[in-house]
């Protein structure tokens, strides 16, 4: 590599150090940093430093004391103008450490602009500039170390014509700890004021990663979910919920039923505290990948009163087990908006019930407890139990991203260009800007509002795109859409109450049988006329939950809220679900049902030119047997120039298919046996086991047992010739005799108890095996003696077909 390629930051310290003499390649270079540990000798550069200069400054944005494991961190360094920098380098470890070893840094940097910054080619875990230019400010992201890492010590070098800045201490270097993950959301100290102006617009996004996967022990398989997000963002008068003090009923009716009724009930009771309510939809399954169903966000607002943001969602079923965020600060010291949080989360136990499992009965907690963070070590028999103390693993994931800012900013910290960026939102244009290249129709009319009564509709027109006369200059829309609300709910009608919307409904009043509930709104404004308002602030409606009461029904919760129709125009689906609290006391199966699906109407489809074909059916599984996939399609019929159709145009879902078959598996044949005659014609037969039985249309298993013909001598006729040979065999056994009576005599005795009973056969049909020994009683001391062994006999058994 060329040195006007090399970094300005890896020339310049370079020259500090006496290897590189005149002569001495890049290359050179390059192996001898390697070789002798460049990340620590960057650190040991010597270079020029001023007590208390502060022309440039190492900052993490929100000024944070401590950092939260696995968390991102937006790290800047600056000039105070006019002062400029050419090259730089960012580094980060432990603290008392070297940076001699790997093990010695600390989390990991990511870059943010590839043209600003790269990581160095001698130390890669180091960032420096990727060309050498002016420059006032660069910005990368550090994630920080996992837990147990303890502080961090972030470090910066400046290079500024020949002059290296480099400070142990001061304003190129920033020390932050890990905070105690047991205190984490516990507010030790009062949450400072916040000195941002204007508002700021935030999306949250929910990433939940509990599954079979990631936590097998104990994991309920046709049940798991998580419950409705339901939050605010607030002010520090109000908090939702917070480790170390006590769930509300709202809390609690999250924390074991996954209901947000009560929850959003409180919230709305706290007007003034509260500028927006977050809302998000429950997730069945607990989890299923990103192209398959998008993960769940809300979008919510924030202001300098209420600058706070609160969240929280049921894991199921669970006793009382929950996850979210509380209290989280979005306003930085800096009187600015931060730009992204990106948090990792465990769950935490609602203390309201003392269940220890996924599936545990109800079990009230009395007295209430504590809002606490599960651990490893709460009990044996709970799912992240590890006898080892090690953390949780984690289940869920949610980014906060700023997406728009409105009114006057303030914030001391100049905006860099992706604050910028990120707040670039679609403004609404009076005029029309259609190029002369694109031919449309007229709009057609408005068509009617999709919500008959003071609730928030949407309204759409649409027109035709006649012709593209140049097709590399993009068309608008063909579609428009525009709020509005029922007939006499107008804001411009001086007599209208404008009203809120309708707060969900409450619980039924009963847990069996017919009851009643009863949901309210208020009044927003008051008619300008003076008149008053005579719109019904309060609804009741029956109610029944589990109609049967008898010990053979199950109890179940009530109906979740519906999900959103399944058809954006015309009819379509939607489906609202509910748990099972608790099983029948007399042990029946549950019979009730947990979903439920009806048919909704949408405005009509002409009004909008995305035009699909119905669904494909579904394809064959992509497996034969056993567990896997199966998608299906649909086209779009509407022309591509009539604009932008975002309904998605295939689904997967998971299929099961009967058990893949198991095929019989045998052992090896055991030796053939003696032959069952001692002259003449005989059979000799040999046998194997069944190791594995077939199983679901499984390969039969073949023959266990053969037999073969054996053939011996004649056998010799007639009465004298069967007296000789008896004769002849007695004769045989006593010189056989004699002949063990003269070896005893001249070796040491070899004595053998007599043979043991057979073994029980090992199969009970299809041909199995007995065994019987003689085990020796007198062992000879002689080392001639070695034919005095233990003796083993086999025999097949049982070798009839099963």
């Amino acid at each position: 590599m060329g040195a006007h390629l090399q970094p300005l930051a890896l020339r310049l310290l370079a020259l500090t150090f006496p290897l590189v003499a005149k002569g001495f390649s890049d290359e050179t270079l390059e192996k001898a940093a390697k070789s002798e540990g460049y990340c620590s000798r960057i650190l040991r550069a010597q270079g020029t430093r001023r007590e208390g200069y502060n022309e440039f400054s190492l900052r993490v944005e929100g000024d944070p004391e401590f950092y939260k494991p696995g968390n991102s961190y937006r790290v800047t360094l600056s000039a105070a103008t006019p002062a400029y920098f050419r090259g730089f380098t960012l580094i980060a470890l432990k603290e008392g450490k070297e940076g001699d070893k790997e093990d010695d840094h600390a989390g990991t940097f990511q870059i943010i602009d590839e043209e600003e910054t790269q990581f160095m080619s001698n130390c890669p875990v180091a960032v420096t500039e990727s060309t050498p230019r002016r420059r006032t400010r660069i910005q990368v992201f550090w994630t920080a170390p996992p837990a147990g890492t303890g502080c961090v010590i972030l470090k910066a070098s400046i290079v500024q014509k020949r002059i290296i800045y480099f400070q142990d201490e001061g304003s190129l270097t920033k020390k932050i700890c890990e905070q105690d993950s047991a205190s984490e959301g516990v507010t030790d100290k009062p949450i400072l004021d916040c000195c941002a102006c204007g508002t700021a617009k935030y999306r949250l996004t929910f990433y939940g990663n509990w599954s079979e996967k990631t936590h097998p022990k104990d994991f309920p398989r046709r049940t798991n979910h998580w419950s409705a997000i339901i939050g605010s963002s607030h002010s520090k008068n109000y908090i939702l919920w917070e480790y170390g003090g006590y769930a509300s009923e709202g809390v609690k009716q999250v924390a074991e039923l996954g209901s947000p009724v009560k929850m959003e009930e409180e919230i709305r009771q706290q007007s003034d505290e509260v500028l927006t309510v977050i809302k998000a939809k429950a997730q069945w399954p607990a989890w299923q990948p990103l192209n398959v169903r998008a993960a769940p966000s809300a979008e919510f607002s924030v202001d300098r009163h209420r600058h706070l943001m609160s969240f929280l969602t049921m894991l199921g079923p669970s006793p009382d087990w929950n996850v979210g965020l509380s209290a989280e600060d979005l306003c930085t010291k800096d009187c600015g908006w931060v730009q992204k949080v990106v948090q990792d989360l465990i769950p935490w136990d609602a203390g309201t019930d003392s269940g220890v499992t996924y599936e545990s009965p109800n079990k009230p907690t009395v007295p209430q407890e504590k809002i606490r963070p599960l651990t490893s070590l709460d009990h044996p028999q709970s799912p992240f139990y590890d006898p080892e103390g090690g953390s949780i693993k984690l289940v869920a994931r949610v980014v906060i991203e700023r997406i728009a800012r409105k009114g006057e900013q303030c914030n001391i910290v100049p905006d860099n260009i992706d604050d910028i960026v990120a707040d670039l939102a679609p403004e609404e244009k009076e005029e029309d800007d259609t190029p002369e290249t694109c031919i449309y129709s007229n709009w057609s009319p408005w068509s009617a509002c999709s919500s008959s009564t003071c609730e928030k509709g949407k309204r759409m027109r649409q027109r035709m795109l006649k012709a593209q006369l140049d097709l590399s200059v993009p068309c608008p829309d063909t579609q428009d859409f525009q709020p509005c609300m029922g007939p006499g709910c107008s804001d411009e009608d001086g007599s209208t109450c404008m009203m809120s919307d309708w707060i969900t409904w409450s619980p039924c009043s009963v847990s069996c049988g017919m009851g009643t509930r009863s949901r309210e709104r208020y009044v927003k404004q008051f008619p300008e006329d003076g008149s008053m308002c005579k719109v019904p602030t309060e609804e009741t409606e029956k109610c029944i939950v589990n109609e049967e009461c008898s010990p053979s029904s199950c109890l179940v919760t009530e109906w979740g809220e519906w999900d959103e129709c399944s058809a954006s125009c015309g009819m379509g689906m939607k489906r609202r679900h509910r748990m099972i609290k608790m099983t029948p006391a007399d042990g029946s199966m549950c019979k009730a049902e947990t979903t439920e699906a009806e048919k909704c109407m949408m405005p009509e489809c002409h009004t909008i030119p995305c035009l699909l074909s119905p669904w494909s059916e579904w394809s064959d599984c992509s497996v034969t047997c056993g567990k896997g996939m199966r998608t299906r399609q649909r086209m779009l019929k509407s022309a591509a120039e009539l604009g932008d159709c975002n309904e998605e145009l295939e689904q997967a879902e998971k299929c099961m298919l009967p058990e893949c078959p198991i095929d019989c598996e045998l052992t090896e044949w055991s030796q053939w046996s003696e032959c069952n005659t001692s002259c003449g014609k005989g059979h000799m037969i040999r046998t194997r086991m069944i190791k594995i039985e077939p199983q679901f249309g499984g390969t039969a298993c073949p023959e266990t047992v053969q037999r073969t013909k054996c053939r011996l001598r004649k056998c010799l006729r007639g009465p004298g010739m069967e007296k000789r040979r008896w004769k002849e065999a007695r004769e045989k056994r006593r010189s056989e005799q004699a002949k063990k009576n003269i070896d005893s005599e001249q070796y040491p005795v070899c004595r053998l108890k007599p043979w043991t009973a057979w073994t029980e056969c090992s199969a009970l049909c299809g041909g199995g095996i007995q065994e019987r020994y003689m085990m020796v009683k007198k062992r000879s001391k002689s080392t001639q003696f070695t034919s005095c062994k233990d003796k083993k006999e086999l025999r097949a058994c049982n070798v009839h077909p099963c």
